[in-house]
Parts: structure tokens; C-alpha cells; sequence
């Protein structure tokens, strides 16, 4: 009742009051349940209260869920005249509110760019504060650039540092300024980080010369010029600068395989001033990489060699990767150095890492030399930069939390908080007009702040006409439907049935060791046990010949490498050659497209086939197909153009990062809806829980937690879709019972039907 009064003091602090009996209290949400009507006297309120009566009010704002984007886009435009306010704390809670709200608007509207340049002048002038809200202000405006990179894309001089900045804050402007470097501005980025490299504040330099490295890692085209940079700074000869820069032109040379070998010579003339183990280790690496490159690379080694009992684990192992290395590509004149280093690894430690390692070379050297190059020489994946970004469902989280000390730790509050019962998770809300599949879904961090973060599926009518710009012809699109999707036994979960995973069930999960996937822990292959293989469903026909004019393509898609490919058979049953093959998709769910054209050298005689595996890249345009995983395509050759469609099987789409942290797992789990949670069985699976582990594992389902409740096994896994939609699942095992049971959980339910067909398939095979 006494949010109606008519004083403004009594209203906020009877918002205070509530605000706190909220997050002390499990029951009191369905009596304080706050409406528009209410939101309407806090707004009006607001103008007339102190600084900490507005603060309360916004906080309280900051917690309502408008009904639709217009209440959103009205409480918007009520608050940002706070972000005007000289009080910092009134400032961060507006921003607090404009930035959840901003989620329910519609992206690309014209209100949405209005606010963007809103926010931007208040954050700049936190900036001009002593030093401690500087730094509170610099560690929130973090978590808005993660979210929103476009607010202070153009505002890069205001994180530029000052001479007399404390080191904590010159570290997070150093932090910010990487965040916002793109093309535009990475000249003045870079002349900025030369300079700060030759301050007199070692940490501060450290941290600039590596800053300079993934600078290079994220602008691509710049990548040259930061290379050029490090170089003049190993010139200056100093030693902490030397050693910071050869760690960072390690991962330059990841990211950029043959591009700046050229380097190598002037980084082994800074051997003998290397004395921290990341640089040493590192300049070993690149020694043992380019191993043919470099002339003299054994006795770079070997000198290292002499001192290896002193060295740090770090350089241990990498002195020894380096050396079997070498070996591989040079086994005539360096059999004597391995023979050494492997012996001090195996018998002269006590390092069980070192050990280990030494025992896996040693047997690979001895019983198979031509896989231990395929271990030691594979190809490694590349680096990408934002490598410190904060998991987008926990900077939602930390989102809500602006302006507290979660957004200063950058942790949720249940992780600080001691003997919180709060059961309060705050997270954004959902964007309001469409239907679409997983429109809340966190994006996944962008490559730079300029890149479109990852889109998910909008929904728009299946166009076919799209398909072809390739002006290619021929007769209208015929939509053969391959085969319907699965009937699936789908039924919401509700709450009470089972375990309760809220409560004790799933907190308990990160007590425990983590699942292993076999029972050698990986050790199988170097005992000549098979390697893991992912599931490739069998060939199917897509064309008929009688559709085809007498070509015939059969296919399936695979996962290799980190690729999802379209494994294609063409046969001619038709009287003359076919030559000139070309393949077009339309737009579908997940962007996929032929990574390059097909490739056919010699023509196709009559009576033959041929096998072809193309790799499908996912940057394509995206349109919501119905079934999700439809896929429409033309194959055009010198007789016509044929259009059929396939489903793409849905494992085919896990990518290889899908593991979450244990954290972050529960957090995630805890944040999705009750009702978004359905159960599947799984009929008739003769294995056990750990088949079944390392069984998904091989495609890139992850088990993060097992534990046995009341003797049935329950596996806790994730995975991770190629436009970067995360699903959670629970798969309970009863011994004895050959029937399992699945719920899986995750924001965007559309893909529910597609990863149950998955598991079913990658179980039955």
C-alpha cells in the first residue's frame, strides 16, 4: 500500500523494504508479484526522490519483466533521463535497466540505435572520477562491451591510459581497449600500446606487449603491422619485454601458419636472456614447429638439454615435445638426442606428466613411427582471440547484476554470497514479438566487436524461389520430402516428478571427480585398440535416376575435423557423359553451404559413379526450415539442374567446444525455465554408462558430471550447435533396464526433436 503514497521518500524506501524481503524470503514472490501499475508509481516516484530513494526504485525496476516491447521501450524512455544524474550509482542502476530492457526491443529498430548513443556519454564520464569509481565503472563497462560492443565502438580515447592511472586501472583500460579494437582503429590502438610499452611499470608492460599479440590475433589485416611492432620492441633488448613478446609470436604463429617465419632468426638470437618458463617454453615450441627451418635447431635444443633437470614442468615437456618432434622430421642425424631426453623424462624424473609423456613417445617411436607422426606433426586447430570472454549465459547473468558487486567480480552473486538462500536468478528477459527459435539465446562471443555475433534461426515462410542466383535454368523447384521427420514421445516436464535437480541434485555434482570417457584414460590407441569414431549414418538416395535424367546421387554428412560434410555419390544410369557438376543450397536453419564448388576433374561415363566429400562451411544465410533440419539443393551438370531435399542429422551440427564448465553447467541448467525441460526414452540400448559416455563424447556430446542416485546412473552432458544455441541434457540409466530416459533442456526448444533423433541414432549404432 504504501508504494501509492504520495511522499517519494515513503514510496522508495517501502521499496527497499520489499526489494529485501524478496530476495530473503522463497514465498514471498506470489504475494509481491510487481505490475504495471505499480512500475507506474515507482516511475512517477522517481524524479522526486534522493539519489539512493532513485537507486532503490531503479534496482526494483531493473527486476520487473515488462509484458510486451512496448511497456519495455516505455519504462526506456521514463529512465534515461537518470542517466544524467551526478551520482554514479543512480547512473549504473539506469543503465542497468535500459540494457536489460534493450533485450525485448526489436534489434535493428530505430529506438534501439537512439538508446545505444544514450548510453555511451554517461559511461565516458565515470570515467573522469577518482580513481575507485573509475575502476568500478571500467569493470561494468566490461560486461556492456561484451554484450554490446556497438555503444562505445566510437569512444576509444577515453580508455587510452594516463600517466598518473593506478595499475588497476590502467590494467582494465588496457582489458576494454583490446574488447573495442577493430579495423577502424587499430592504427591508433597500436601507436597507444608501443608507447605504454616502454613505461616503467613491468606488469603494465607485460600486459601492453602481450595486448600487441592479440591485437595481431583479432584484426587480421593489421596482423603484419603488430608483428612489425613486437619486433622493434624485442630490439629494445629489455629483458621482460623479449620474453612477454616471444610468448605472444607463438600464438601469432597459430593463428597465421607460414606467414611470419621469417621472424624465427632474430627470436633465436634472444635464447641466452630468456629465464621465465613461459618464454623459454614457448621459444622451444616454435624451435621444435619449424624444426626444418631451422639449421641449427639440434643444438639450440640440445643446449636447453644440458640444464633440463632445473627446469621448470612446462619446459620439461616442451623440450621434449620439441625434441621427438625434431626426430620426426629429421631422424638421421638426431637419434641421440631423443634417446637422451627421453630417458631423463622417464628415468631421471619423478614428474608423473613428464613420465607419462616420455612412455607414450617412447612406445609410439618404437612400435609405429607413422603415427607418432600423425600425433606429434598433426595439424593444429587455430587460435582464436577472444579467449577471455565471459560465457554468454553468465554475463546475462552479470548483466542484471550491474552496478553490485557482481559486476565487479564478475562472478554471480551465489558464488560470493555467503549462506544465500536467495533462489532469485536474474536473467534478461525474453524479446517479446516473435516466436522465433531461441531469440534469448546468449550470443556466443564475436570474433571482433564489429562481427555480427552469432545469428539463430529467424523465422521466415520457406521461400524455395531462393535457392538458385545461379543462373542456372531450368524447370521450377520440385520439393521431394526424403523422409518425415520422427514421431517423438515429447512431454513437458513438470516440476516434482523425479529428482529434484534444483534442490540437492544437482548442486552436489560439482563435489564430485569428473566422468572418465574410457577406462585407459585415452590410452587405447597407443595399445593398438581402434581410435573414436563418430557416428555417419548410412548412404541414402536424394535423386532418383527416373528424377535425375539418369543421375543418381546418394549421400550423408559426417563430421571431420571440426567440419560438417555432405558425403556425395553421383551415378550416371543415363546413355552419355555428364561433366560440368555444380551444387547450390538455399537458405536454411543453420547457414550451411558448399565451403567451395565440387570438383569433379574427368566426366562422368555411363554406368559409373563417383564419391565425393564436400565441405559445407556454416556462414550461409539463414532461414528457419520447417523441419528444422531440412536442407534444399540443387545439382546442376550438363543435362540440366535437379533440386531434391535431405535432412541433415542433427550430430552432424555438434561442434567441438561443447563442454561446459561444471559452474557454469548448473548456473545454465538453473536459468532455463522448468517448462522448457522434455523427457524422451531411449528404447532397447544394450551399454553401459561409460560406453555411453565416451559413445556421445565421439560426437562432441560431453558428459560433465555422473553420479548414481538410488543405484541408476545419471549423466549430465552438453553440447553446442554450429550457430552457437547451447542444449543441456540429463540421460538417467537404470541397471538392468535397456531403456533410458532423456530430458533435455535449452532455449531454444525447436531443436529438441532433431538432438533426441541424434542420441537415438548415435546409441542404436
Amino acid at each position: 500500500d504504501l508504494l501509492s503514497d504520495s511522499n517519494p521518500m515513503v514510496v522508495a524506501n517501502a521499496v527497499a523494504a520489499i526489494s529485501e524481503i524478496l530476495e530473503t524470503s522463497p514465498t514471498a514472490q506470489q504475494v509481491l508479484e510487481m505490475n504495471s501499475s505499480t512500475i507506474n508509481k515507482l516511475l512517477t516516484a522517481l524524479n522526486e526522490c534522493t539519489e539512493w530513494g532513485q537507486v532503490f526504485i531503479l534496482d526494483a525496476i531493473s527486476n520487473y519483466t515488462p509484458k510486451d516491447d512496448k511497456e519495455a521501450q516505455s519504462i526506456c524512455e521514463r529512465v534515461t533521463p537518470r542517466l544524467a544524474h551526478a551520482n554514479a550509482a543512480v547512473v549504473l542502476s539506469a543503465v542497468k535497466v535500459v540494457m536489460k530492457f534493450m533485450e525485448m526491443l526489436e534489434a535493428n529498430s530505430e529506438y534501439i540505435s537512439t538508446l545505444v548513443k544514450k548510453l555511451a556519454p554517461p559511461l565516458v564520464t565515470l570515467l573522469s572520477a577518482e580513481p575507485e569509481i573509475q575502476y568500478v565503472a571500467l569493470r561494468n563497462i566490461n560486461l556492456v562491451v561484451q554484450k554490446r560492443p556497438e555503444i562505445l565502438k566510437n569512444e576509444m580515447k577515453v580508455f587510452f591510459v594516463k600517466y598518473n592511472d593506478p595499475i588497476y586501472v590502467k590494467l582494465e583500460k588496457l582489458d576494454i581497449m583490446i574488447r573495442l579494437t577493430s579495423q577502424a582503429n587499430i592504427a591508433q590502438v597500436l601507436a597507444e600500446l608501443k608507447e605504454y610499452a616502454t613505461e616503467v611499470d613491468v606488469d603494465f608492460v607485460r600486459k601492453s606487449v602481450r595486448a600487441i599479440g592479440r591485437c595481431a590475433i583479432k584484426v587480421e589485416p593489421a596482423a603484419e603491422r603488430c608483428v612489425s611492432t613486437l619486433l622493434d620492441l624485442i630490439q629494445t633488448k629489455v629483458n621482460y619485454v623479449v620474453q612477454e613478446a616471444i610468448v605472444v609470436i607463438k600464438d601469432i604463429f597459430r593463428k597465421y601458419p607460414n606467414k611470419y617465419e621469417s621472424i624465427i632468426a632474430t627470436l633465436c638470437e634472444n635464447l641466452d636472456t630468456l629465464d621465465e618458463p613461459e618464454a623459454r617454453a614457448s621459444m622451444i615450441w616454435i624451435i621444435g614447429e619449424y624444426a626444418e627451418r631451422i639449421d641449427n635447431a639440434d643444438e639450440l635444443l640440445e643446449s636447453f638439454l644440458e640444464g633440463f633437470q632445473d627446469e621448470n614442468t612446462q619446459v620439461q615437456l616442451q623440450l621434449l615435445t620439441a625434441i621427438v618432434k625434431l626426430f620426426l622430421k629429421r631422424p638421421t642425424d638426431t637419434q641421440d638426442l631423443v634417446q637422451q631426453v627421453l630417458s631423463l623424462a622417464t628415468q631421471d624424473s619423478d614428474n608423473p606428466d613428464l613420465r607419462d609423456r616420455g612412455y607414450i613417445y617412447w612406445r609410439l617411436l618404437s612400435t609405429d613411427p607413422a603415427a607418432a607422426k600423425e600425433v606429434v606433426l598433426a595439424e593444429k586447430p587455430l587460435i582464436s582471440e577472444e579467449t577471455d570472454l565471459i560465457e554468454p549465459t553468465l554475463l546475462d547473468e552479470l548483466i542484471c547484476n550491474i552496478s553490485s558487486l557482481a559486476s565487479v567480480y564478475h562472478k554471480p552473486p551465489n558464488a560470493f554470497v555467503e549462506g544465500s538462500k536467495s533462489s532469485l536468478r536474474k536473467i534478461l528477459p525474453p524479446r517479446s514479438q516473435s516466436g522465433n527459435v531461441g531469440d534469448d539465446q546468449p550470443s556466443p562471443p564475436a570474433e571482433a566487436p564489429s562481427a555480427p555475433a552469432a545469428t539463430v534461426i529467424p523465422g521466415v515462410d520457406s521461400l524455395i524461389g531462393d535457392l538458385l542466383d545461379m543462373d542456372l535454368g531450368g524447370p521450377s523447384m520440385q520439393q521431394q520430402q526424403m523422409y518425415p521427420p520422427q514421431p517423438t514421445s515429447q512431454t513437458p516436464v513438470q516440476g516434482g516428478g523425479g529428482m529434484d535437480l534444483l534442490g540437492e541434485g544437482l548442486d552436489s555434482l560439482l563435489g564430485g571427480p569428473a566422468p572418465s570417457g574410457d577406462s585407459l584414460g585415452g590410452l587405447g590407441d597407443i595399445f593398438g585398440m581402434p581410435t573414436a569414431q563418430s557416428y555417419v549414418p548410412p548412404q541414402e538416395v536424394w535423386l532418383p535416376a527416373s528424377k535425375g535424367k539418369g543421375l543418381e546421387v546418394t549421400g550423408t554428412f559426417s563430421r571431420k575435423q571440426g567440419n560438417v560434410i555432405m558425403e556425395l555419390t553421383f551415378a550416371n544410369k543415363a546413355m552419355q557423359p555428364m561433366t560440368g557438376f555444380a551444387i547450390q543450397f538455399n537458405k536454411n536453419s543453420f547457414g550451411l553451404m558448399p565451403a567451395s564448388p565440387i570438383n569433379i576433374p574427368s566426366a562422368l561415363l555411363p554406368n559409373q559413379s563417383t564419391s565425393y566429400s564436400l565441405q559445407l562451411s556454416t556462414m550461409g544465410a539463414v532461414q528457419r526450415m520447417d523441419p528444422l533440419a531440412n536442407l534444399q539443393v540443387a545439382i546442376k551438370n550438363n543435362i540440366d539442374v535437379f533440386y531434391f531435399s535431405c535432412l541433415v542429422p542433427m550430430h552432424a551440427l555438434f561442434v567441438e567446444d561443447g563442454e561446459m564448465e561444471k559452474r557454469v553447467f548448473l548456473a545454465t541448467w538453473k536459468d532455463i525455465p522448468a517448462q522448457n525441460e522434455v523427457q524422451h526414452e531411449i528404447c532397447n540400448v544394450q551399454h553401459n554408462a561409460d560406453t555411453i559416455s565416451q559413445k556421445l563424447k565421439n560426437n562432441n556430446v560431453f558428459t560433465i558430471a555422473k553420479r548414481n542416485v538410488e543405484g541408476q546412473d545419471m549423466l549430465y552432458q552438453s553440447l553446442k550447435l554450429t550457430n552457437g544455441i547451447w542444449v543441456l541434457a540429463e540421460l538417467k540409466i537404470q541397471p538392468n533396464n535397456p531403456n533410458f530416459m532423456l530430458s533435455l533442456k535449452a532455449r531454444a526448444m525447436d531443436v529438441y526433436q532433431g538432438i533426441q533423433q541424434a542420441f537415438d541414432n548415435i546409441l542404436h549404432n
